[in-house]
């Protein structure tokens, strides 16, 4: 099977080092959880980084099989 360009594209993402600003200015990490502590790592990624102040988003999710979460948040690093 063809490999997606939005895979492509998250597989690529995911070569920066943790914390390393892409090209739009915006960092971000990515995680590969269970999902309590997917919901939990995110609710804390949010009260760090709140939206309001660094534009913090969720950029991409998905469940891998067997049940994990593999997620990008997405903040700028607006006080830094």
């Amino acid at each position: 099977m063809a490999e997606r360009p939005r895979d492509l594209a998250e597989r690529m993402a995911r070569r920066r080092k943790p914390g390393e600003a892409a090209g739009d200015g915006y960092l971000r990490e990515t995680f590969t959880l269970p999902r309590p502590a997917a919901r939990e790592r995110a609710e804390a990624f949010f009260a760090r980084y709140p939206k309001a102040g660094y534009m913090s988003a969720v950029e991409t999710w998905r469940e891998l099989p067997g049940g994990d979460i593999e997620f990008t948040m997405r903040r700028l690093p607006s006080a830094d």
